[in-house]
């Protein structure tokens, strides 16, 4: 599976293109934005360290930008992993949350994974709303630490989503 091949949808206006190495500040700088309640409320935000950590992680052969009525909106990436998939750094504008579309996004590269017959793995903040994103996509819980809620999803499985 390639988070990166072209995928749009013109119906909702949104596209997924190819990340390139000058994507990483503009994907820095919203992880920072989207993660900083959610580490805050852990204890974990750091102004410099939310931002490197994607930096020092960041690959754009696995990553895609979310492209939303022509403007940048967020990425997702989809890293292949000996006994699957893990799809990581999946960040939305705030703007555009609640709307459908990252359900949509997901949804495609959900139906790429399920092509594939490869599991889904990521993991989330504890008490991240994004969780129940994921849950309505037929991810459970794998396991789960005092920080991060480590979560599955097996090719197939059915969704809830509304």
């Amino acid at each position: 599976m390639d988070a990166r091949t072209s995928e749009s949808s013109t119906s909702t206006g949104w596209a997924l293109r190819c990340a390139e190495q000058g994507d990483v500040e503009v994907i820095a700088e919203l992880r920072a934005a989207v993660m900083r309640p959610d580490l805050e409320r852990l204890g974990r935000f750091d102004e410099h360290r939310v931002r490197q950590r994607l930096r020092d992680s960041f690959s754009p052969q696995h990553t895609s930008v979310i492209v939303a009525d022509g403007a940048f909106a967020g990425s997702v990436t989809v890293r292949p992993a000996e006994d699957g998939h893990w799809l990581e750094h999946f960040y939305l504008d705030p703007d555009l949350q609640g709307r459908g579309l990252g359900s949509a996004v997901l949804r495609t590269l959900l139906d790429r994974a399920d092509a594939d017959g490869m599991p889904v793995r990521l993991n989330v903040l504890q008490g991240s709303a994004a969780r129940r994103l994921y849950e309505r996509h037929g991810f459970t819980v794998e396991g789960q630490d005092p920080i991060d809620v480590f979560m599955v999803r097996q090719p197939g499985s059915a969704t809830g989503e509304v």
